[in-house]
């Protein structure tokens, strides 16, 4: 069979899979998302490994760069959809609460994981990279659970969204510092972190404010001059694509927080839910059930090997050292508890932004296999209980008035 025709029959069976497992996790109460990404897994290489089969076998390598792409797409298309679901004005009074989480849930899982990844017998870089991985957030998961919760214009979805921007910043800083070290044998200068900071500047400075100012003219300009069919939303979709690229190439920082950006700025347009309506059934229908397959069929339980208590281990200290530090951040900030609690458990999802640090880990000889097997579970477990527990604490305030109702 050819490769084309393999391309079709695996997109057939991703699409399929992930809107059925969707459905029938909504029936147990759970949000869509927490069924595709464990249908994810089942096809994946941990249970019934799809890519392996006689049909698609002499393709593998292949097809699973065709996938990882679609899905690389799917999470642009996703964060551009939580940028435009934003509250600018809300995000703005949560701004400290967003600084302190984002601050919050890089430093706890930092030190978390190196000194638990060295109690393990692993030296101090490897376990240094390892902690720099548990920074890592994606919220890409929480914001599409937020969305089917009707919560991403609240208070604690835009503190999540702001501070997972935050924690790019840093986390990535963070990664380029370690990578700096370990290739120049500890030898990196302040004048390379130095030019890091600054390209990041440069980059938001350049991306919002040029943004602000003609991106609106621009679209309406494409909308009265250019005839073509769908010319606005071709422009919105150059735009969330080249400020992702932009993002990684121009500011050193992750291409989702490209397309958040994106996002934003044609929020505060005319356009703004037009685009949002059309996009929405281009990226549902096709690029974001390919996203959340894509984070199962990148792990494999079974190449754990002799480490399920270290595994273990790391995934819990990822869980509950993202969860406290930003909480703790955002509770520092004077948000109530429970309020807290879900900006904290909204940041616990590694998704695709843990995997690409593995890998750059692994490409530069930084960690091993072994190391980057135990990553690709943590990320993957993180990524899946984001879903059920992010629902969990928002049913708890509802819960409690149904009691006080009960009580009077």
């Amino acid at each position: 069979m050819s490769l084309s025709l393999q391309v079709l029959l695996l997109l057939v069976v991703i699409i399929a899979a992930s809107k059925l497992a969707g459905s029938l996790s909504h029936r147990i109460g759970q949000p869509a998302v927490f069924g595709e990404l464990l249908v994810g897994l089942i096809l994946g290489p941990t249970v019934l490994g799809i890519l392996d089969w006689p049909v698609f076998a002499n393709h593998h390598e292949t097809l699973a760069e065709i996938v990882k792409i679609l899905a690389e797409l799917g999470v642009l298309f996703l964060m551009f959809l939580a940028g435009l679901e934003t509250d600018l004005a809300q995000m703005r009074r949560v701004g400290l609460a967003a600084m302190g989480a984002g601050v919050g849930g890089v430093v706890l899982p930092f030190v978390g994981g190196a000194y638990t990844a060295h109690l393990f017998g692993i030296g101090w870089v490897e376990s240094i990279f390892i902690g720099t991985i548990l920074t890592a957030t994606s919220v890409s998961i929480s914001a599409q659970t937020l969305m089917e919760l009707g919560q991403i214009h609240g208070k604690e979805g835009s503190t999540i969204l702001g501070a997972a921007v935050i924690d790019d910043v840093l986390g990535i800083l963070l990664v380029s510092v370690v990578v700096a070290f370990t290739a120049a044998g500890g030898a990196a200068t302040a004048d390379g972190i130095g030019l890091l900071v600054l390209r990041m500047v440069l980059y938001f400075a350049g991306a919002i404010g040029l943004g602000a100012l003609f991106l609106g003219r621009l679209t309406r300009w494409v909308e009265d001059r250019i005839s073509a069919s769908e010319a606005v939303l071709a422009l919105a979709i150059v735009v969330v694509l080249l400020y992702s690229w932009l993002a990684e190439v121009g500011g050193s920082v992750a291409t989702i927080t490209g397309a958040y950006i994106a996002g934003l700025l044609y929020a505060r347009t005319e356009f703004g839910h037009t685009i949002a309506e059309k996009i929405q059934s281009m990226a549902y229908s096709f690029f974001v059930p390919i996203f959340f397959i894509s984070i199962g069929l990148e792990a494999n339980a079974r190449m754990l090997g002799g480490s399920p208590l270290f595994a273990g281990l790391i995934v819990a200290v990822a869980i509950l050292s993202k969860a406290v530090g930003a909480a703790g951040g955002a509770w520092a900030a004077r948000f109530q508890p429970l309020e807290a609690l879900r900006v904290g458990v909204g940041m616990i999802s590694r998704g695709e932004v843990g995997l690409i640090v593995a890998g750059i880990g692994l490409s530069t000889g930084v960690i091993d296999r072994d190391i980057f097997s135990v990553m690709a579970i943590m990320v993957l477990v993180t990524t899946m209980v984001t879903p059920p527990l992010l629902r969990a604490s928002f049913r708890l305030e509802t819960t409690a008035a149904l009691e006080e109702m009960a009580e009077d």
